[in-house]
């Protein structure tokens, strides 16, 4: 039986969390130089910004290049913005350098424009000499920015541009970042501009694209990437799972058939089919297997209990080993994943706590913890924007959590000191 309800990929970038950013900013200082600045930058308004810029002497109007606001400079805000005219202004006139990083991580125009799709921007920044391979404080490019939002035409162009598909970061290469998001049209661009020759498109580094692709149930990206050569026979690296077996424990049966006919047997799996590997899968806790499954929720439940203790303890390596064993009994509990992430991220592996974030987003996604260990998790690896995103998110579903909207201020705070903030939502479940 096919699965009404695939777990979700990542929701799409939006500008949600930064334009709360800028009203948050703009109200903080109203009447200030920074204010009017955004106020003009937001709005397009380059008479105004002339108005302000001839009314400065020489050494102050020289500094603008270098002004940041929040650790965000003005052509990047420009650029975020899509207000073409604005990017025009500052770099023909007041000579902005387009390959100037920020100050929240070294991120440059173009790479801001590629993270919400703005093509003409990105096209402009381009033509006037900006580098598609320059890389930000964390190794990331503008295709990487491009490969989240998914915007097709942005990923052509800066492919067209010399951008390299190579280059990976913690959630991978372009190609990852695209599977991961669900963008199968980007994962097509990539995979026919040769993503897999440079970028390993087997790297199970975090996760191959392919289980990735699997887990978010993104038929047409599994048969792009089994055309290209993705190897089905390399597992999840959190839980030792083949992508035919994440797709039949999901029952996406036109998956499995998919991923049938390019998969080695697995020898666990007595019928060697895809009704046998359906079958496999349903067994693992069928009703027939009652008192089974009863001793194995009874072990998971002292194995969540043990951990629990670990953390009030601030054992948070031993509570991780022992929701890492309560995982192999039960890998689709989303509060086992919610409990470890935060182990992680206490024990020093901050990918590791994004990971397992995502997975219990992926498992239950209206569940605002998820969002928040996710946040927290970009919060630790200064990845700010990310995070603005993530609790930006998990508000939205819970309005009024004191948590959530104390930790997106901490991460726009962030942004401007370049440093990471902590949350209080330590609780386990």
């Amino acid at each position: 039986m096919e699965s009404s309800s695939p777990p979700p990929p990542p929701r799409p970038v939006d500008k949600s969390y930064f334009y709360n950013w800028l009203e948050h900013r703009t109200n903080a200082d109203p009447g200030s130089l920074e204010s009017e600045l955004l106020e003009a930058i937001q709005h397009g308004d380059v008479d105004g910004l002339k108005d302000m810029v001839s009314s400065m002497d020489k050494q102050d109007r020289a500094k603008l290049a270098d002004m940041h606001i929040d650790g965000t400079g003005l052509l990047q805000l420009a650029s975020f913005l899509a207000e073409l005219e604005v990017c025009k202004y500052f770099v023909e006139e007041l000579g902005f350098d387009v390959n100037a990083g920020d100050l929240t991580g070294g991120v440059t125009p173009l790479s801001s424009a590629a993270l919400f799709g703005e093509v003409a921007v990105a096209r402009y920044l381009l033509d006037n000499g900006a580098d598609p391979n320059k890389l930000d404080e964390r190794g990331s490019v503008a295709l990487h920015n491009a490969a989240k939002s998914g915007n097709g035409e942005v990923v052509d162009l800066l492919l067209s541009r010399g951008a390299r598909v190579d280059i990976a970061v913690t959630h991978g290469t372009p190609l990852h970042i695209a599977a991961s998001y669900g963008n199968t049209g980007a994962v097509k661009i990539l995979l026919d501009h040769h993503a897999d020759a440079g970028a390993d498109m087997n790297s199970a580094h975090p996760s191959t694209p392919l289980v990735v692709a699997t887990t978010v149930g993104l038929a047409d990206c599994i048969k792009y990437l089994l055309e290209a050569g993705a190897d089905p026979n390399i597992p999840d690296e959190q839980q030792g799972r083949m992508p035919i077996q994440i797709a039949a424990s999901s029952g996406r049966r036109s998956h499995v058939e998919i991923l049938f006919p390019f998969t080695s047997p697995i020898r666990a799996v007595a019928n060697w089919s895809v009704e046998g590997i359906i079958a496999h899968e349903k067994s693992r806790c069928s009703i027939s297997k009652e008192e089974s499954c009863n001793k194995i929720d009874d072990k998971v439940a002292m194995l969540k209990s043990q951990g629990k203790e670990a953390v009030k303890r601030k054992d948070y390596l031993g509570a991780s080993k022992l929701y890492t064993k309560a995982l192999e009994l039960r890998y689709l509990d989303e509060t086992l994943y919610s409990n470890r992430s935060l182990c992680y991220l206490k024990i020093g592996k901050p990918q590791k706590a994004l990971l397992d974030a995502d997975l219990c987003i992926a498992r239950k996604p209206e569940w605002v913890k998820g969002y928040y260990r996710k946040g927290a998790a970009h919060m630790s690896l200064k990845e700010y924007e990310e995070a603005s995103e993530a609790f930006q998110d998990g508000l939205e579903l819970d309005p009024g959590n004191d948590d959530i909207k104390k930790a997106l201020l901490e991460a726009w705070e962030a942004m401007s000191k370049d440093q990471a903030a902590g949350g209080s939502i330590e609780s386990t479940d």
